[in-house]
């Protein structure tokens, strides 16, 4: 499994950097264990995290949760094994999940739940 993890290589940054673009917001962040990039999970509205491992092949996640030390293989889809990565391995606070604060919906639950 080595080799799609990289101890290495730092995060991308500590939001999503696809809802970023967009001005979206999420649930969760999920470390790519290979390139780096975070993504917001599953339980999120965009599903950044996913996207990203069927672009690029990258399979293995980490959880970005501060205290969340699992790792996600996508296409063996079970949990595996890890090195400790290149820090930091969380976000930061003020950061918190979900977020970002000031573009979460009041509604963020109900959108959720109804979505497709």
């Amino acid at each position: 499994m080595s080799e799609f993890i990289n101890p290495t290589v730092p995060p991308s940054g500590h939001t999503c950097v696809d809802c970023d673009a967009i001005g979206s917001w999420w649930v969760h962040l999920r470390r790519c264990a290979e390139c780096g990039h975070i993504g917001c999970c599953d339980d999120s509205l965009n599903h950044h995290a996913t996207a990203h491992w069927k672009e690029t092949g990258h399979r293995v996640i980490r959880s970005f949760e501060p205290g969340e030390e699992w790792f996600w293989d996508y296409e063996a889809e079970e949990t595996i094994e890890g090195p400790e990565l290149a820090p930091p391995l969380s976000y930061s606070p003020p950061q918190k999940s979900p977020g970002p604060a000031d573009r979460l919906p009041t509604d963020w639950r109900e959108q959720l739940a109804f979505r497709d």
